[in-house]
């Protein structure tokens, strides 16, 4: 199944994000080390949740009253514009983008030409959309991978914390988290017990806001 097709509806997919940023502000007490962001205010009535591997790899998801967009870049990917000799952005990656949804990736935070792939999905569409890229055989354009970092489940989420962040996570507290519990301080301790708690308390905050 292409991953597209695996794409949770906007909604969805914004709350988890916000869960995934939630447990990196936990876990994680230096902002440019987190894995998983989130930014409810990137702009007026504009969310941003953004995925940094720390290896050249990124991604950034706008949710906005237009509808929602996300921006990836694979730096191996063979269709990057850095593989290019002309250094531009892979032809049909953008063109098809409606113009009221790609005008939010010209923030210079999100780097709108290093770019691998763009889906979209306005408010009157059923499913997510992509331009007509045609990707060499045997290329990749990253989107497999780094969309599968959005972990889905709590059990993914302990997995990849063991690996990214070396912890061993307490499945029992990630499931709560998961099912929309609010994160407490008896939460934060057992999740963080080095942690500034109400520095982690005070950031939760902001990100519900």
């Amino acid at each position: 199944m292409n991953v597209i097709d695996t794409l949770p509806e906007p909604e969805k997919l914004k709350k988890l994000l916000k869960i995934l940023s939630s447990l990196n502000i936990v876990l994680c007490t230096e902002e440019w080390l987190r894995y998983h962001r989130f930014v409810s205010e990137f702009d007026k009535n504009v969310s941003l949740a953004s995925i940094d591997n720390g290896s050249g790899d990124d991604l950034f998801i706008i949710f906005a009253p237009q509808g929602t967009i996300i921006k990836g870049f694979d730096h191996e990917s063979e269709i990057s514009p850095y593989a290019r000799d002309e250094h531009e952005v892979w032809p049909g990656i953008y063109e098809e983008v409606p113009t009221s949804l790609l005008s939010f990736l010209e923030d210079e935070a999100i780097n709108k030409d290093d770019v691998t792939f763009c889906f979209w999905r306005e408010n009157n569409d059923l499913t997510w959309q992509k331009g007509k890229v045609e990707i060499p055989a045997g290329a990749e354009d990253g989107s497999d991978f780094l969309l599968e970092t959005i972990f889905g489940t709590a059990e993914d989420f302990v997995e990849f914390a063991e690996g990214y962040f070396e912890i061993t996570l307490p499945l029992e507290i990630i499931a709560k988290v998961y099912e929309g519990a609010a994160i407490t301080k008896e939460m934060i301790e057992a999740l963080n017990p080095d942690g500034d708690v109400e520095k982690i308390l005070r950031e939760l905050t902001e990100l519900d806001s």
